[in-house]
């Protein structure tokens, strides 16, 4: 290998870097900016887009780039925030997040076309809403049980209290989690069509 294609190539894997940590610490002050939509979920489930930096590093860089992304972020937010559920929260993030990025990522860098951006964000956002609903019911809402010392039974209620039909955890997850999750990945899809041409010229070299 010549000199001059080593240093393009350290160039490359320099700027990926670089942009992968500045994306990251997006992501990482994106997870403060929630906030709760009482009408349509109850209120202990917050509405972020933390998810769009990851989803915009799957685009530009890759889909691993957006796992790192995602992972980084909340490793960010557990040190520097601290964790209110035993880092069951922030595990739930990273896979449900890395669900989505790498799923897009890897669809959109088979074509690289709009359509396949949005055929690969529309997918991913689905996987990770179906995703959602076993770790929700085998890990996350048992650890909020043990962690905050509240009944499964008040979890449900608050459901119900939206939608009295949901009478026990699984259909809480599927009428309410689902949807919510999908719609939650479709706007970080819109906020990154929107968004991504503008920033390409530092998405890319």
């Amino acid at each position: 290998m010549s000199s001059t294609a080593a240093y393009a190539k350290q160039a490359a894997r320099t700027h990926r870097l670089a942009v992968a940590g500045m994306l990251s610490a997006v992501a990482f002050v994106l997870m403060y900016i929630e906030f709760p939509i009482p009408a349509l979920i109850p209120a202990f489930i917050k509405l972020d887009v933390s998810d769009l930096p990851e989803l915009l590093a799957a685009f530009a860089l890759g889909p691993v780039w957006g796992v790192v992304v995602t992972l980084c972020k909340n490793v960010l937010f557990a040190i520097l925030h601290g964790t209110s559920s035993n880092y069951v929260g922030e595990l739930f993030n990273f896979l449900a997040g890395s669900v989505f990025a790498f799923t897009a990522g890897v669809i959109y860098h088979r074509g690289k076309s709009r359509r396949s951006a949005l055929l690969g964000a529309v997918v991913g956002a689905a996987l990770m809403a179906l995703v959602s609903v076993p770790l929700n019911y085998f890990l996350v809402y048992p650890a909020y049980v043990k962690v905050y010392g509240m009944p499964m039974e008040a979890i449900i209620g608050m459901y119900q209290a939206i939608n009295p039909g949901a009478d026990n955890l699984m259909k809480c997850l599927v009428l309410f989690n689902v949807p919510f999750t999908f719609c939650k990945g479709m706007l970080d899809v819109l906020l990154c069509f929107l968004v991504y041409k503008p920033l390409s010229p530092i998405l890319h070299k």
